[in-house]
């Protein structure tokens, strides 16, 4: 049976219409749009309504309706199942609660207390008793506004948070949407710089990038491009070695003892950032087992190699701070990524169920597109170039 197009759906006259795989679209002479979907349990067919058209579109439809017809292969009741999906949405305080509880098993300690303590104190008086599937982008612009010039790291963080919260209740079909992006960062004021680590301004990056082209390729001003492109800690390039490289996945794959949270970390790496690798390989020894940028006792440079190539520009920036300039060129330039896949670019603690939620291959291929555009954008070419 032919599969169904979006015009078709639209133009439908009344009667049943066939999708396939037991999909059908209901028209009735009034003109109301319903999706059912007919499955066979204990011998006998029953039809499962799924819902309008205007609550499902046609690949929703297709969606929902594989999903039942599994649970109705393994002998569940499919209508029980669609009734489970059609709870009330539950509060932003409830939705973050059992956030946490899906998510705390992958998180330390730390991050687990301080998940909830922050989203307590600084998103639960605002929107704590709306339903999530209610919360836009305004809501949140609001709730952080108190916070996000006077607290800056700290209303970043909670942005994040709150962003796990409606992401989460997406993949429980408690909200049609992902967490808005780039329409809160539109309604918020730009944040101070130096609360933490001074950031570059992102849209400074590129003329700054260049310039460390122009000049003679020192260690120090080599790795320091090497951060940026990967929106590294300094630690992680110091210790980077080149048997942790895969040039055919162009992959870039950084074991535990090296990483903040102590778990192995996988960078995908630009076109930029390969080209740069390989130009460092081809003008030093690269034994598998040696540094990209060792000194001359064969140990990591120090911490000050990097900062002192900002520091004799006469610039006041600090190293770490370029990953901040990532943070805020992701959220302002390509808003289409979610903040999770920012999150896992950072090597910051993603829970694996989120990563599920996207299903762990886009997940892979997400990131991969924003550090591409982002080794871009650095290097000057690209249409995220903030212009």
């Amino acid at each position: 049976m032919a599969k169904l197009n979006a015009l078709q759906v639209k133009n439908a006259k009344p009667g049943r219409h066939g999708d396939g795989a037991g999909l059908y679209l209901l028209v009735k002479p009034s003109g109301s749009r319903s999706w059912v979907l007919r499955v066979q349990r204990d011998g006998k067919r029953r039809d499962v309504g799924l819902g309008s058209l205007a609550a499902l579109s046609l690949s929703e439809a297709r969606e929902k309706a594989a999903e039942l017809r599994k649970h109705a292969l393994n002998g569940r009741d499919p209508i029980a199942e669609r009734d489970k999906d059609r709870r009330a949405a539950p509060t932003f305080r409830d939705a973050a609660k059992q956030a946490h509880a899906a998510f705390k098993s992958s998180w330390t300690d730390k991050t687990a207390a301080v998940f909830l303590s922050s989203l307590e104190t600084y998103a639960y008086p605002s929107i704590g008793n709306l339903r999530v599937d209610t919360i836009e982008a305004s809501h949140i612009r609001d709730m952080l506004a108190p916070i996000w010039t006077t607290k800056p790291e700290v209303g970043r963080k909670v942005r994040v948070r709150v962003g796990q919260v409606l992401n989460f209740s997406h993949s429980k079909g408690w909200r049609k949407t992902e967490a808005p992006g780039k329409a809160v960062s539109v309604g918020l004021p730009k944040q101070p710089k130096g609360s933490n680590f001074l950031s570059m301004p992102y849209a400074d990056v590129p003329v700054f990038f260049a310039g460390l082209s122009g000049k003679a390729p020192t260690k120090g001003r080599r790795a320091l491009q090497l951060l940026i492109l990967t929106a590294s800690r300094p630690v992680e390039v110091r210790r980077g070695r080149w048997d942790q490289l895969d040039f055919g996945k162009r992959d870039w794959v950084r074991p535990a003892e090296i990483m903040k949270e102590r778990v192995a970390h996988t960078v995908t790496l630009s076109q930029p950032a390969i080209t740069l690798l390989e130009q460092i390989k081809a003008d030093g020894v690269a034994k598998p087992d040696a540094l990209f940028f060792p000194n001359r006792e064969g140990n990591p440079i120090s911490d000050m190699t990097m900062n002192k190539v900002l520091r004799d520009a006469g610039l006041k920036w600090d190293v770490h701070g370029f990953r901040s300039s990532f943070r805020d060129w992701a959220a302002e330039q390509m808003p289409e990524i979610p903040d999770p896949v920012v999150e896992a670019a950072l090597s910051h603690d993603v829970p694996d169920k989120v990563v599920r939620a996207y299903k762990r291959t886009k997940f892979i291929d997400m990131r991969r597109t924003l550090l591409e555009a982002w080794g871009k954008f650095v290097a000057g070419a690209g249409p995220h170039n903030g212009s």
